[in-house]
């Protein structure tokens, strides 16, 4: 209210948006004042376009009675409807780093007039991917501007950052950084990685699952875990950022009003959205950035609700898990479900991020191994068949080696005779025992003559005016014979007699 930058830091699901959206509402209606063109009186940054949507609509429903005009910019629509919202001036505008940036070097935006600046998930907004847009806008500010920034998480590193931004600024935590909200319920699952989706099917079969985020660290993972359960009947849809915005949407509000009971999305999801109801959030996989557990397991237990978090953890994942517990300071209660004989490992081969099998065979073809076949028929090295062959585990070398005998036998007696070579004339023969036809040009001359020229090292003399230039020289001047065609020099000339 005074003006100064602040930084705050809370836990998630504590208001955030309404602590500093109220206080800018205030503001504007204190100091009425019509926007600068291409421009607007408070600039809001978000790292997605469902919290900008999200930031938005609170602004709208905040300031219902006051007259404010809030527009909203990102990626993934039309730039002409948000050139048009933008070129008579809004109040507030909730933009995304991308977008706005695209606007400016179009100069269909203008951010110099803005009064103040607000930083929503600060602490990823800062990261290394949008430290570059963040500087440039910044740099188009005006320097009498009011700077806040607010998250839930403040890394050292990037705390320093913010540090550099903010002008002075008045720090504000309501807890300590990275604390999980006391409300939600935590544990932990030890699984082997190719029972996870057997368990996932099993926990979301419970009566008391109600609606359900399932958080996947790759976007090809969501899919794949989004498939799985929806061919088991379950009602589900996927979130991440290679669906458009129309998608994206549609998923979100199908899952806001009850149609769909799981949504299954990446990390895209678990900052800022709020949806009322959650009880339940499922970490297929941990997350890489022990805070990002903080923002997933936030989307439950809002505003005073309680809510339970289950995270499901592979081998490969458990220093991961220790990351997450020294960053929160808690210890998160365990459950070892390794070796549970009820849940049975899905056969589907594990794949990497970029979607290859681990196995290493390539894509498009099923991998050989112990001398199966290569298209279709072959054993996966659990020694069942890839399309529904029966063949025996282990075959005796001897076999093959027999089999393999009578095939080429086979396949050379069923070869075509080849053409025999008459090593006199140097000229192939057909089977039927006929020659091939000279060239024209040897119709009727010796074999002696022909030999002499293929001993020339030339392999182009039957071949049209190359034969007749490789004589050169050497050739043999046409004799006046009866019926030839006379020389030019032997023929008389008009003064003559």
């Amino acid at each position: 209210m005074e003006g100064r930058d602040l930084l705050g830091i809370a836990q998630t699901g504590t208001g955030k948006t309404a602590a500093f959206a109220l206080p800018i509402l205030h503001r504007l209606a204190a100091n009425p004042k019509p926007a600068p063109r291409k421009g607007c009186r408070v600039l809001v940054l978000s790292p997605t376009r469902e919290l900008a949507s999200q930031i938005a609509e609170s602004f709208r429903a905040y300031g219902r009675h006051l007259g404010i005009s809030v527009a909203v910019v990102f990626g993934g629509v039309g730039h002409r409807p948000q050139i048009q919202a933008l070129s008579r001036g809004v109040d507030v505008l909730v933009a995304a780093p991308g977008r706005l940036l695209d606007l400016m070097d179009q100069r269909a935006c203008d951010i110099s007039g803005t009064e103040v600046f607000v930083l929503d998930e600060a602490d990823q907004m800062l990261d290394l991917g949008f430290v570059k847009p963040i500087r440039r806008v910044v740099s188009h500010l005006s320097h009498r501007r009011q700077n806040l920034f607010f998250s839930a998480t403040m890394p050292n590193e990037i705390s320093g950052l913010a540090n550099e931004l903010l002008n002075e600024p008045v720090k504000v935590a309501v807890t300590p950084v990275a604390t999980t909200a006391e409300r939600v319920s935590q544990r932990v699952i030890l699984i082997e990685t190719t029972k996870k989706r057997a368990l996932l099917a099993e926990l979301l079969a419970a009566p008391d699952m109600g609606r359900t985020l399932v958080f996947t660290r790759t976007k090809r993972g969501a899919d794949r875990v989004a498939r799985h359960l929806e061919g088991g009947g379950t009602k589900v849809a996927a979130i991440h950022g290679n669906k458009s915005q129309r998608q994206r949407e549609m998923a979100l509000e199908d899952f806001k009003h009850g149609r769909i009971n799981v949504l299954v999305a990446t990390d895209i999801a678990a900052r800022g959205i709020d949806v009322d109801l959650v009880t339940h959030v499922v970490n297929y996989e941990l997350p890489e950035v022990p805070e990002a557990y903080v923002h997933r397991i936030g989307r439950t237990a809002r505003a005073g609700a309680s809510g339970t978090a289950i995270s499901l953890c592979d081998a490969a994942e458990r220093e991961l898990l220790r990351g997450i517990e020294r960053v929160t300071r808690q210890t998160i209660p365990h459950e070892d479900r390794r070796n549970d004989p009820n849940i049975v490992a899905d056969k589907t081969p594990a794949h990497r991020n970029d979607g290859q099998p681990m196995n290493g065979a390539r894509r498009g073809g099923p991998q050989r191994q112990n001398g199966s076949a290569r298209n279709g028929s072959g054993s996966n090295r659990n020694g069942s068949t890839r399309n529904g062959g029966d063949r025996r585990r282990n075959e005796r070398p001897a076999e093959h080696a027999e089999r393999a005998g009578e095939r080429t036998e086979a396949q050379r007696n069923a070869r075509p005779p080849r053409a025999r070579t008459d090593d006199t004339r140097g000229q192939r023969t057909a089977p039927n025992g006929h020659r091939p036809h000279k060239p024209r040009e040897d119709r009727g001359r010796g074999d002696g003559e022909t030999g002499a020229r293929n001993t020339n090292g030339s392999g182009l003399q039957h071949v049209g005016f190359l034969a007749r230039s490789t004589r050169g020289g050497d050739a043999r001047p046409r004799k006046q014979g009866f019926g030839s065609r006379p020389n030019r020099d032997t023929r008389p000339s008009r003064d003559a007699g």
